[in-house]
């Protein structure tokens, strides 16, 4: 990443001089490396890159400084705020680069660790986690499956001690990124049978390993295949691989859920943004009975909801992210986040198709493929209805589930 003497803040901008100018070197680096790459083997948000490809989109990002700026100091990173980052990412998703989830390694890389690197040995540092922040090794984190979704605590996948090894058995459903990953950290319960504690313990597991494998043989509804099911099958895991203590898996890996929540709001706005940018070209070049169609008042009325709904939207993300960044305990708020601004940018995205009209529903256009993906947001990363439960629970004073 270049070097910048001049530490401005553009008028107007909400983090630091730091974030301004990180989104300028990742604005750059997109239209001089990514852009070209995409051009050149016909990747877009329709045709996804191969395996090999992601590999050098990550190479290329750590060589120019980007890869793994989400770690800690200790671990390499920036120590970035929860703003900066937010703001960072929504500039990487409003480029429209298809590698947009690959720039920081959302699907595969740094992202992924999140809170377990905390309980990192060690061996996890030299065998998993720097690989992993370097680009040499990609890694998932699984632990949906058909029956925890949203009751993540219910999982069917065992793992039981046999000498110095944990033997697995189970099937992740709906994981992120384990097409192209070559290992992942895997929630298992290792409570007793017919025990009704719910043990969950966390896994390092090299997918490559006999009993390990993945099957990708489905794409979700946005025609993306980035999402697969990992099958275990007295699979044999080192004790070493274990992360923590067993039993402390759920913990951990929900430790960083309301920040979580928060990040996946900025991939949300920048595509909203996106789709906001696209109808407000198309309304002023489509012509119809002699003038623009951003001159009649339906039109105009549709465009100016969108904005409305994208500036509440990141209002919310943001005032979320300097609580979690003042130490404040957001739970209520980054479910509100989360739910309101899932919610806003399809709203958005559905009148970007009807400003479209006749070319918004035609299957290759930008704002036909923004309508789907956003559509998913609803149900990623947790319901609608969950963040609903959450923010209904805060506010009454019940306990967690």
């Amino acid at each position: 990443m270049q070097e910048h003497a001049d530490t401005t803040i553009p008028a107007g901008f909400e983090g630091s001089a730091q974030a301004a100018r990180l989104i300028e070197d990742i604005r750059a680096f997109i239209a001089r490396e990514l852009v070209p790459l995409a051009q050149r083997l016909g990747v877009d948000q329709e045709h996804g890159a191969e395996r090999e490809t992601l590999r050098a989109v990550w190479r290329l990002s750590h060589e120019a400084g980007f890869y793994g700026i989400t770690l800690p100091r200790a671990m390499g990173g920036l120590g970035l705020s929860v703003v900066d980052h937010l703001l960072v990412k929504e500039a990487i998703y409003a480029s429209g680069s298809p590698f947009a989830p690959h720039i920081l390694g959302e699907l595969s890389g740094p992202p992924r660790l999140g809170a377990l690197v905390r309980a990192a040995t060690p061996y996890h540092l030299e065998h998993y986690i720097k690989p992993v922040a370097q680009a040499q090794k990609s890694v998932c984190f699984a632990i949906t499956e058909v029956q925890a979704g949203s009751d993540a605590g219910a999982l069917q996948t065992r793992a039981r001690r046999d000498g110095e090894h944990y033997v697995l058995d189970g099937r992740k459903r709906f994981i992120s990124g384990s097409p192209f990953a070559d290992c992942a950290v895997i929630l298992a319960s290792t409570a007793e049978p017919g025990s009704t504690e719910r043990e969950v313990t966390a896994f390092f597991v090299d997918l490559d390993q006999p009993g390990a494998r993945v099957e990708s043989d489905y794409k979700t509804m946005a025609g993306q295949s980035s999402t697969g099911d990992i099958v275990l099958e007295n699979c044999r895991v080192p004790v070493r691989n274990l992360i923590g203590e067993p039993g402390r898996g759920l913990g951990m890996a929900l430790g960083r859920i309301n920040v979580n929540r928060v990040l996946h709001c900025a991939g949300m706005l920048g595509l909203a943004r996106l789709a906001l940018d696209d109808s407000l070209k198309y309304a002023r070049e489509r012509q119809q009975f002699g003038k623009p169609i951003a001159t009649f008042q339906a039109i105009q009325h549709m465009l100016a909801d969108m904005a409305t709904d994208l500036a509440a939207a990141r209002g919310l993300m943001l005032a979320t992210g300097r609580a979690l960044d003042a130490g404040v305990a957001v739970r209520a708020e980054a479910s509100m986040s989360k739910l309101f601004c899932s919610e806003a940018a399809f709203r958005i995205a559905d009148r970007a198709v009807q400003i479209h009209g006749g070319e918004g529903i035609v299957q290759g256009r930008r704002v036909e493929f923004l309508f789907r993906v956003l559509r998913m947001y609803r149900v990623l990363t947790g319901t609608s209805e969950i963040q609903r439960n959450t923010i209904a629970r805060e506010l009454l004073g019940q306990p967690a589930q």
